[in-house]
């Protein structure tokens, strides 16, 4: 989404798959290496789901990312896969171990996104 918004002029249109709706949780890296970290000097035995408990739909991530990029977006939904609507875990185990997530998604884009944008920038110096 972010090399979406970067490539976008402001005012301008992404494509987006789906109408939008489809909920999604994103996890910064930083806060997964915490609490993979944890997990391996702990007693726990099994399965262990380690997520950021923020849910945002598509959409809001898109309009999430522009705000970060100061930009004014248009986003037009296309057909194309979305997968499941929602996913459910539960980070109860995780958080027995006292982790909690840190970073959550506007401050993990605004970490981000300004490398995305560069990034962006370089490949179109470039062609």
């Amino acid at each position: 989404m972010s090399r979406k918004v970067a490539e976008a002029e402001n005012g301008g249109t992404i494509e987006v798959w789906g109408d939008g709706s489809a909920v999604r949780s994103y996890t910064y890296v930083s806060d997964m290496v915490d609490g993979i970290y944890l997990l391996m000097h702990s007693d726990l035995k099994g399965a262990v789901n380690i997520g950021c408990p923020q849910y945002v739909t598509v959409d809001e991530l898109a309009n999430t990312v522009a705000k970060v990029a100061g930009k004014k977006i248009i986003i037009k939904h296309v057909k194309g896969p979305v997968g499941v609507q929602s996913r459910n875990f539960s980070n109860e185990r995780i958080f027995s171990l006292g982790w909690k997530a840190k970073v959550y998604l506007e401050d993990g884009i605004k970490l981000t996104y300004p490398w995305v944008e560069e990034q962006v920038k370089l490949k179109k110096k470039n062609q």
